[in-house]
């Protein structure tokens, strides 16, 4: 029997499992999604935690700022490169066997960025780690679509979205207390202790979620088919787009907004936290808010509504930063609103690019996941062209990024497949 088929009950008959949708028969229970809220986690985490020590680790191990930002960086582009690998392999072997080597990895990863004796070395440990982070980040996602679909889905990644939420809350809150007290190396040895947390929990709840009968039994040559299979989905790739552009936003805030708050507009350390965290307040409100009005609204709506805000704050942002106008009055609020847009574009975005493909929704997930890291570590040098001391990259580039996600979703998603509010409360 060729690979990519199955034996159907009735006719006894070989049938591609490329067009079949594998059966959601398994209980999501709580320990699970709070396993897989965890694995979401840990990449904030381990890109949130030592942002308010950018500035001294610059000094401390002798380099400057844009050399400090590519650490931000290589992580990013281990975790684009960890996604689009083991999300496609977890399709042909399954889920928990790369959990469980992801979450080890990171344990011995994010321990040897603690002992980095400088900054090469710390670029080097942090693109592994990135590796690491990737597999709970992208094989989370595989499971819930393994588990679940429609307004079901949808409503745990919202869920997710509000407890992952939490960890960039307290993130950058923890990084400064722990940079405050044992320095920046003290950030990584605390990752290092949520690894190990998440590695138990992996072993302890999250059984495998792909039966063996729906895996694909090929080689690279079976990735090259399902990947364009994948990306000759119009729906998936205006969603997929969408959502990278989005996260292309949201990544430029995170790595200019230590320089930014603290360099431009004043903030002190702590004080660079307490925006951080209101902001994320924000992020957790939104996905909140889209958790409880989903079975009501259509997913495909709050998306709509969650791009539009996202473009118009980060174009005024924009225009702000160009003609001299930006301060603390002025852009706190707008960087809240493109936050919390974000939410409802990642909870609902996910759902409607994963659902579009359910035969292969571990290399729907690499895919998504790796473009959306790639370009997260091609934004991260762009907001530090300008030096320490400026907002205006962070501005165009947080528009620009906008401006695309705009046109991915009204341009290439929406004609694909106008999805109803009434065929998604009746999943």
């Amino acid at each position: 029997m060729p690979p990519y088929t199955a034996v159907d009950q009735a006719t006894h008959a070989p049938t591609p499992i490329l067009h079949q949708r594998p059966p959601r028969n398994s209980r999501l229970g709580v320990t699970l999604v709070g396993t897989i809220a965890l694995m979401s986690a840990v990449g904030p985490l381990a890109t949130d935690m030592y942002l308010p020590a950018f500035p001294t680790m610059a000094a401390e191990l002798g380099t400057d700022a844009s050399s400090v930002q590519l650490t931000l960086t290589t992580f990013m582009i281990g975790l684009a490169l960890g996604q689009l690998v083991l999300g496609s392999l977890s399709d042909r072997i399954g889920r928990r066997p790369l959990l469980i080597s992801g979450a080890a990895l990171l344990v011995v990863s994010s321990a040897l960025c603690a002992v980095a004796p400088s900054i090469g070395f710390l670029m080097t440990m942090r693109f592994i780690q990135g590796i690491a982070s990737a597999a709970g980040m992208v094989l989370g996602r595989a499971v819930v679509a393994d588990k679940a679909e429609g307004v079901r889905a949808a409503r745990i990644f919202s869920i997710l979205g509000v407890i992952g939420a939490i960890s960039p809350i307290v993130a950058p809150i923890l990084g400064a207390v722990l940079f405050a007290s044992v320095g920046w190396r003290g950030v990584f040895w605390a990752i290092m202790v949520v690894a190990i947390l998440l590695l138990a929990a992996i072993i302890s709840w999250a059984a495998e979620s792909l039966p063996t009968e729906h895996r694909h039994r090929g080689g690279v040559r079976e990735f090259g088919t399902t990947a364009r299979r994948v990306l000759s989905n119009r729906e998936y790739l205006g969603h997929t787009i969408t959502l990278c552009f989005a996260f292309g936003a949201i990544f430029a805030y995170v790595a200019a907004s230590p320089f930014v708050l603290q360099n431009v507009l004043g903030f002190s350390s702590t004080g660079f936290s307490i925006v951080f965290a209101v902001n994320s307040c924000g992020l957790m409100a939104a996905s909140a808010t889209s958790a409880a009005i989903v079975g009501r609204v259509a997913p495909a709506s709050i998306l709509r509504f969650g791009v539009v805000a996202l473009v118009t704050s980060t174009v005024a942002l924009a225009l702000l930063t160009t003609t001299g106008l930006s301060n603390s009055y002025t852009v706190l609020p707008l960087l809240f609103v493109s936050v919390a847009s974000i939410a409802l574009i990642f909870s609902n975005g996910m759902v409607l690019a994963i659902g579009a493909i359910p035969y292969a929704s571990g290399t729907a997930s690499a895919i998504l996941g790796s473009s959306q890291f790639a370009l997260g570590a091609a934004v991260s040098p762009l907001v530090g062209l300008a030096g320490e001391n400026s907002a205006l990259p962070m501005g165009l580039t947080m528009a620009g990024c906008g401006v695309i996600a705009c046109f991915a979703h009204f341009v290439i998603a929406r004609p694909a497949a106008r999805v109803t509010e009434k065929e998604f409360v009746s999943v």
